[in-house]
Order: C-alpha cells, then sequence, then structure tokens
C-alpha cells in the first residue's frame, strides 16, 4: 500500500457516529492489514470496534481548544510507539494533530472527505488538506473544493 518494504500498519482515525461509519465501509481496504483506531469512547464506537485494537481520544473535536491540545499530546504519544504507514480519516477534529505530526514522522496521510459536503469543504478538511498525501472525495461535485482530489464515488 505505501510502495515500502516497511509491513503496512494502517492508523483509522476519526470521530464517531458517521466518520466511524465511513471509514468501517473501507472495511476492504484496511482489513488484511494491521491496523489501530482512534476514536471518541461513545457506546456505538465502543461496540462496532469491540474486536479491534482502540486508543480513545477526547472529544468534544469542534473548535474545543482544551481537546485539540489534549488530542496533540495523545498524537504524539500513539504515533511514536505506533508507528503506521498508513494514517486514514474520514474526519472529525481528532484527525488533525495525527495528520501533521504523522506526515513529519514519514507517514502516508489519507483523508476522504464526508459524503454530505458537496458546496464546502470540512473544518477537518482544509486543516488536513496542506498535509494529506492523498485527499479522496465520494462525489465528483466535491472535486471542485479539493482539485487534486480522487473520486472514488460513494462508501455509503
Amino acid at each position: 500500500m505505501t510502495g515500502s518494504t516497511r509491513p503496512c500498519r494502517i492508523l483509522l482515525v476519526g470521530s464517531s457516529g458517521g466518520h466511524l461509519a465511513q471509514l468501517l465501509a473501507l472495511e476492504p481496504v484496511w482489513g488484511k492489514h494491521d491496523r489501530l483506531w482512534v476514536t471518541f469512547q461513545t457506546p456505538d464506537a465502543v461496540s462496532l470496534l469491540e474486536t479491534e485494537r482502540v486508543y480513545w481520544c477526547h472529544h468534544p473535536t469542534n473548535r474545543n481548544i482544551r481537546n485539540l491540545l489534549r488530542n496533540t499530546v495523545l498524537a504524539a504519544r500513539i504515533l511514536r510507539r505506533e508507528r503506521p504507514t498508513v494514517i486514514v480519516s474520514a474526519g472529525g477534529g481528532a484527525a488533525i494533530p495525527f495528520f501533521w505530526i504523522g506526515r513529519v514522522l514519514g507517514a502516508v496521510t489519507i483523508f476522504v472527505e464526508v459524503i454530505d459536503r458537496l458546496e464546502t469543504r470540512t473544518l477537518t478538511g482544509r486543516a488536513v488538506a496542506p498535509v494529506a498525501s492523498h485527499i479522496l472525495v465520494q462525489w465528483p461535485e466535491q472535486q471542485a473544493l479539493y482539485p487534486n482530489a480522487r473520486l472514488i464515488g460513494p462508501l455509503l
């Protein structure tokens, strides 16, 4: 997946709820790889990821500077310990520090813009686009928002 001889370790990071559902829809891509997750410790995430390796991050993240700082410290610790080769997110503010620190550490970063944004980029999309190795979109209209994005079609 990364083109290197190093085994692929995927970190899937994002909010619970719809963002998590979109990451789970990518199971054909990540299913056979060593992987770990970072998301909110909510009932849906706990249930859906009960057989996965998960780190719980701090929430809420929407415009919450305190939790952004806490998640930045968490990202630094997890990324140094786990050394993922690929980081994938379908959004949520928790992804921001993981993308920035992960890219500095040499990880490939892949952002999937959410399915329901057609006219404007999400806050997370705007924040991670400068360090995203790849941006994937689900609708042709989203390619106007991210000119170098690859169209993958709807995940859900």
